[in-house]
């Protein structure tokens, strides 16, 4: 049985993201900038300049998410914060109009996004990101977290599209369906009051 453990993605573990990045999906080519950018923003970044204000981001801190070790390898991510700070996330019309929650309030948090490299899917590194996504926003103030997986039971999807991570890892961490965007894309909350 492999030793899965999680650290904050701080400065020094930047290459250790990278890691995880590589391993597969789009996390190189996005570099976690997709919910950070407006779509405007992003279609004017490279890849090289999303990596650059990524790093920025990083070594500013507070950590943006997590990085998930597997007997020392970094294998996985997840992006989580206040929900204020992915601005593409309050700018996306089906998300504004399925949350109830207010878009300026910073206690409202969001899980956004996933990478795991291909060679360690399938060992439940998703489900260990958000509990401790879960824990690191409950201890910076986090009211309510928010978050937008895709409903894998609907339809097919490759993947690469997996990225929010899929329904039944945040039902099972707690969260409760509020609404769909899509048949495929429910809203989920976790009230962490």
């Amino acid at each position: 049985m492999p030793t899965i453990t999680t650290e904050p993605a701080t400065f020094a573990r930047f290459d250790d993201v990278q890691h995880a990045f590589d391993g597969g999906g789009d996390g190189r080519g996005c570099q976690c900038q997709w919910f950070t950018l407006t779509n405007a923003e992003w279609n004017r970044t490279s890849q090289p300049q999303r990596r650059e204000l990524f790093e920025h981001e990083i070594a500013a801190g507070p950590p943006p998410g997590f990085v998930a070790y597997v007997d020392g390898e970094a294998a996985g991510w997840v992006r989580v914060g206040p929900r204020t700070l992915h601005r593409r996330i309050t700018r996306t019309r089906a998300i504004v109009a399925a949350t109830a929650e207010p878009l300026d309030d910073a206690s409202v948090w969001t899980v956004s996004c996933f990478v795991v490299r291909k060679e360690h899917r399938g060992r439940g590194l998703n489900a260990k990101l958000l509990a401790v996504a879960i824990d690191f926003a409950r201890e910076n103030g986090a009211r309510v977290i928010e978050a937008y997986p895709i409903d894998a039971t609907v339809g097919k999807h490759p993947v690469d599209d997996l990225y929010h991570g899929v329904l039944t890892t945040f039902q099972d961490a707690g969260f409760r369906e509020v609404a769909r965007q899509k048949p495929d894309r429910p809203v989920v909350v976790l009230d962490l009051r």
